[in-house]
This record gives structure tokens, C-alpha cells and sequence, in this order.
């Protein structure tokens, strides 16, 4: 049984609690939590809740530890430091920050021979392989990446960050016109203003800076500033009653040509429709933890992200029955 623990106890670490149950050949240990470890309630008999603080104490214990933090500023801080003690799995998703986040993570990783796995979900994660089986496969060509439209939990908790914010949601939203000249195959260059908008819904404080929060979030690097974004003030109440759930999907779409001349025209298009986000990206990151766990057995250690990682170690199928299958 490959041993697992949970840092961090929201959306993620629930939802990779419900994955743990599905897999056979693996079992959950111990969830971490920064909250006082009596007020956690898990669904898993048998594993403990401790605090954030004794990690270092359960290092024996835990196989591969899943960090469920978020990518502003949980992530970049925890993922280095935890893989000083574990193996670890993370699904850190600002895109402009990954080869920081992975020199970071690559030197902790292989000061202390463990294996840290970055980046998995859906995006980054299941689009970056899509992205590179299409710039492969038609090296003449251009790549398109459309999100939503959905819930980014990347992008909420960046927004709940801003001062006076009590909570928040963003819909990223993918403009029409653009997606169909992409699939017309007419390889358009499209700016990423011109790809997406992003719409968000905040709960502030009473009394807070309205404008002064807005600002925060249109210019914010990495996150806001490249893309038109409106802001509604909304109440708690308008929240949960309309934004409660955590939908999302997207597409990744190559076009490219082949031939003498280039003459052919191709387009390969990968779609994802999800009800949770939050519990697909999950999915993801308990594959690539049994692939850690997997490769360190062997002996790697470093930084790795999806695209670094053999696809037959994510699976819990006897490598026979793969070939045999799915081939």
C-alpha cells in the first residue's frame, strides 16, 4: 500500500481524500491541517489529524505527501520545504512562476533524495501533455489554450488574499469568436486579451475600499491584468446561493499542416467538462503521487512535472493488462 498524507484540509484535501478511497493500492495516513487538528473532521477511519506544524515528526509514516495549498503563496513556500522530508505532490498552477517553483523544489528535492512532482492537474497538468503531444505531432503549427467557462481555484484564492475580501469566486470565460477561428483551422494570432475575459463575484467586508479592492484585482500581475475583468460586489448571501459549486473545463487545440508544401491541415483538440474542478485536479494529482512514490523507489529524486513522468507509473493496471487494453 502506498502510504499517503494530505497537507491541508479545503477543497483539494477533501476531494483527495474521496480519491484515496477508489485506489486499492492506496491508503490515506494522516491529513495536516494549519487549523487546531480537534475542530478537523475527515471521513477516513484510521487516519490521524495533526497539525501543519509536526510534519517532521511523521516523516517515516507517509509514503507521498499531497499539498493541498494555494499557488499565490502557500505553495511556493511548502512544497520546497516539505520535500526536504517527503515525497511530494503538488498542483502549483501559475504558469509564469513554474521554473522558479521548479529550481526551487528541484534543489530541495535533491538535497534530500526525494521525488517532487509539480504542476499536476488539469492545467497545468493533463493540457501540458496535450499541448506537447500536438507540437510533436505537427511541429508546423500553432497551440490554443481556452479555459471555462469556470470557477478558477487559483484565481478565487488570489482574490480572497486582497485585503478586505471575505470571499470570492472568478469565472474564467473564453470569447466565442475566437475559439471558432481557431477551429476553422485558420491559425489566427490572438492576443490573451482577445482569448478570454474573467468575471468575479466578491464578498467584501463591510466598510471596506470597494474601489481599492477593485483596482487590486484588474491590475494584479499573473492573474488579472492581461485580460478585460469585471468585478460585482455581491453578499454572502448571493454567494451560496449562486456561485456555490466549482464547475470548469476548457480545450487545448493544435492546428498545423503537413505535407511537401504544407498543403494538409490538421487540427488536434483536447476537451475537459468538469463538474468539480477542484475534485478532477485531485484525480490527477493521486495518480502522479503513486508515480512518485514509484520512481523514488528506483532511486530518482529532483523536480519532475507531468511531462517528465512515464505514463504506465500513474497507472494501478498490471503493465500486461495495459498493453493488452489499452494499446
Amino acid at each position: 500500500m502506498i502510504r499517503l498524507g494530505i497537507l491541508g484540509y479545503g477543497n483539494l484535501g477533501r476531494g483527495i481524500e474521496c480519491a484515496v478511497k477508489h485506489n486499492a493500492d492506496m491508503e490515506l495516513k494522516a491529513v495536516f491541517t494549519r487549523r487546531d487538528p480537534a475542530a478537523v473532521q475527515i471521513r477516513t477511519e484510521g487516519a490521524r489529524v495533526y497539525s501543519a506544524n509536526d510534519l517532521a515528526a511523521h516523516k517515516d509514516e507517509i509514503d507521498v505527501l499531497i499539498l493541498c495549498g494555494g499557488s499565490a503563496t502557500d505553495l511556493p513556500e511548502q512544497t520546497p520545504a516539505a520535500v526536504k522530508l517527503f515525497n511530494v505532490v503538488d498542483s502549483f498552477d501559475t504558469h509564469a512562476r513554474i521554473p522558479e517553483h521548479f529550481e526551487n523544489v528541484d534543489k530541495a528535492a535533491k538535497e534530500s533524495g526525494h521525488i517532487g512532482i509539480i504542476s499536476c492537474g488539469w492545467d497545468p497538468g493533463m493540457f501540458s501533455l496535450a499541448r506537447l503531444y500536438g507540437n510533436v505531432i505537427l511541429p508546423e503549427g500553432k497551440d490554443y489554450t481556452f479555459w471555462g467557462k469556470g470557477v478558477s481555484q487559483g484565481h478565487s484564492d488570489a482574490i480572497r488574499r486582497i485585503k478586505g475580501v471575505v470571499d470570492a469566486r472568478q469565472y474564467t470565460i473564453p470569447v466565442p469568436a475566437a475559439l471558432e477561428a481557431v477551429r476553422s483551422g485558420s491559425c489566427p494570432d490572438l492576443t490573451t486579451r482577445q482569448k478570454h475575459t474573467r468575471e468575479c463575484f466578491v464578498v467584501a467586508e463591510e466598510g471596506a475600499d470597494l474601489a481599492r479592492i477593485e483596482n487590486e484585482i484588474k491590475t494584479m500581475p499573473n492573474y488579472f491584468s492581461d485580460y478585460d475583468t469585471t468585478v460585482h460586489f455581491i453578499s454572502m448571501e448571493e454567494l451560496k446561493r449562486d456561485h456555490a459549486g466549482l464547475p470548469h473545463g476548457g480545450f487545448v487545440i493544435r492546428s498545423g499542416v503537413s505535407g511537401w508544401n504544407n498543403e494538409n491541415k490538421h487540427t488536434i483538440e483536447y476537451s475537459l467538462k468538469l463538474d468539480s474542478n477542484p475534485e478532477f485536479t485531485t484525480q490527477v494529482l493521486v495518480a502522479f503521487a503513486r508515480a512518485a512514490y514509484r520512481l523514488n523507489k528506483e532511486g530518482v529524486c529532483g523536480c519532475k512535472t507531468v511531462l517528465d513522468i512515464p505514463p504506465i507509473m500513474l497507472s494501478a493496471m498490471d503493465p500486461a493488462e495495459i498493453r493488452a487494453h489499452l494499446v
